[in-house]
């Protein structure tokens, strides 16, 4: 299994793809999802051989195309072929669906330039061999999620597959990974965990087995449809996101979900709550946060390694 950079995101080391290469094989995982901080030639094949050299696969993280400039895309996708990538991450969203927009037309807008931009990355990910995985990013709903691949038509433009994203959108874990497995690329391996609030509830990432996914069963799912879909673990460290499900603005970009996906994801948090109040991090001093960090990462691999099978050859 390889290592997301924001599962370390507070240490400077995850900015640089070759030093996060290098402190993810010390911490014990098989690869990296990384973005590139440099596209020159030679640092993309120091890059590539240090990657080699140690046995690990490379995932680079950029961004779709803007709608009217595809060159710093092509730019990065290039690079990343250089050095030896195995795919691509991108999302269509940088936020969260249901705090980024205020009405239905902003999504809509939102919905058609995701589209577009799409639509330009294909063929630029075709040209260099190498595929792109979308990730659910608390934007699209698993059945938006399932159409927009569909309607992608592309062998090299797929997922990459967050296991607990969508619980913020009132999805089912497993009802998702079903849905979006074929299409995986990539993958964000996480575990969830829950709590109630006034406006709705609380979502955290915790190390992997404390949470309520079926890990196993999810990972299972995903080998069978497509094997050669990498593991990378995403284990971000951090304080609970509130989803406000009970409140109006919430509702305002979703207009085909209704009471039945509300009392399904309630009731299952209800019935899943942790015992233990949530983890809250920024209290912490930075380099408490940092050993917090690299702890909850090496908790993730040393339980994909053990309970999953995932070890990182």
């Amino acid at each position: 299994m390889g290592i997301v950079a924001y599962s370390l995101m507070s240490d400077p080391r995850s900015k640089s793809a070759l030093q996060m290469l290098e402190w993810c094989h010390a911490l014990g995982a098989g690869g990296v999802q990384v973005g590139l901080d440099s596209l020159a030639e030679s640092d993309t094949a120091r890059l590539r051989e240090r990657a080699e050299a140690l046995n690990m696969y490379l995932e680079v993280i950029t961004d779709l195309p803007k709608v009217n400039d595809t060159g710093e895309f092509e730019q990065v996708v290039g690079a990343a072929k250089r050095a030896g990538a195995v795919a691509i991450r991108t999302a269509c969203l940088s936020g969260r669906r249901y705090e980024t927009f205020s009405t239905l037309e902003e999504w809509n807008r939102f919905v058609e330039e995701a589209r577009v931009r799409i639509r330009l990355a294909a063929p630029i990910v075709e040209k260099h061999k190498i595929p792109l995985g979308i990730e659910n990013h608390k934007d699209w709903t698993a059945d938006d999620f399932a159409k927009l691949l569909k309607d992608c038509s592309s062998e090299h433009v797929g997922a990459c597959l967050d296991f607990g994203n969508n619980i913020s959108l009132l999805d089912d874990a497993q009802e998702l990974v079903d849905a979006i497995a074929p299409y995986a690329v990539t993958t964000h391996v996480k575990d969830m965990a829950v709590e109630e609030y006034d406006d709705g509830f609380l979502l955290s990432e915790v190390p992997l087995g404390e949470g309520k996914l079926d890990l196993a069963r999810i990972v299972e799912t995903v080998r069978k449809a497509r094997p050669r879909a990498k593991f990378s673990l995403e284990m971000i460290t951090r304080d609970p996101l509130k989803i406000p499900c009970l409140t109006e603005k919430y509702w305002v970009a979703f207009p085909e979900r209704n009471g039945k996906f509300l009392a399904q994801t309630l009731a299952w948090v209800h019935a899943h709550r942790s015992a233990q109040p949530l983890p809250r991090v920024t209290v912490l001093e930075t380099p408490a946060r940092l050993k917090l960090e690299e702890e909850n990462v090496k908790k993730c691999l040393a339980f994909a390694r053990d309970k999953l099978g995932l070890v990182s050859a």
